[in-house]
């Protein structure tokens, strides 16, 4: 069985002459003049600078994520006999990553107290800090938590906020 044939003419009369509306084709999302590449590659390198500069920056600044991470560690562990030897030793190698070993490894006493508060806009250290950092370890001193605190703070402010080359 076969469908009937059509009629010649079929449909609607009045479309009999009626041309199909054709779409245009796709926009294109690349520039059309040169001036908006030129624009584009210009905002690319900055881009590019600006996140180059960002990531030497935290690479830089490793040292202190890591110093500040091993303090809260001291902190934790501040019932040791042995905090303020640590506390000390972690502050010189904080320096040693900052400064060049001929300023800091023959730091010691109020030198090195002196030396830690000229790097920092304002001194973290207060004068019994000083004190504390320059002879407690030799000295055996006990201390009170409250002042093991106070220092610990003040050790992480230097670490933070310490002027140096790695501080860009």
């Amino acid at each position: 069985m076969s469908a009937p044939p059509l009629p010649e003419v079929f449909g609607n009369y009045a479309l009999k002459d009626f041309v199909e509306v054709v779409s245009p084709g796709d926009i294109s999302w690349l520039p059309q003049t040169a001036g908006w590449l030129w624009l584009g590659l210009l905002l690319g390198a900055l881009l590019l600078r600006y996140g180059w500069k960002k990531l030497r920056h935290w690479h830089q600044n490793r040292y202190r994520r890591e110093a500040a991470a091993r303090l809260q560690q001291i902190a934790q562990d501040a019932a040791q006999d042995t905090w303020l030897i640590e506390l000390n030793k972690l502050l010189k190698l904080t320096a040693l990553a900052a400064f060049s070993r001929e300023q800091v490894a023959r730091l010691s006493g109020q030198e090195w107290v002196l030396f830690l508060n000229q790097r920092c806009a304002s001194a973290p250290f207060s004068p019994d800090h000083c004190t504390l950092l320059a002879r407690g370890v030799y000295e055996g001193t006990t201390v009170a938590d409250a002042t093991r605190q106070e220092l610990i703070t003040a050790c992480l402010n230097w670490v933070r906020n310490h002027d140096g080359p790695a501080n860009v």
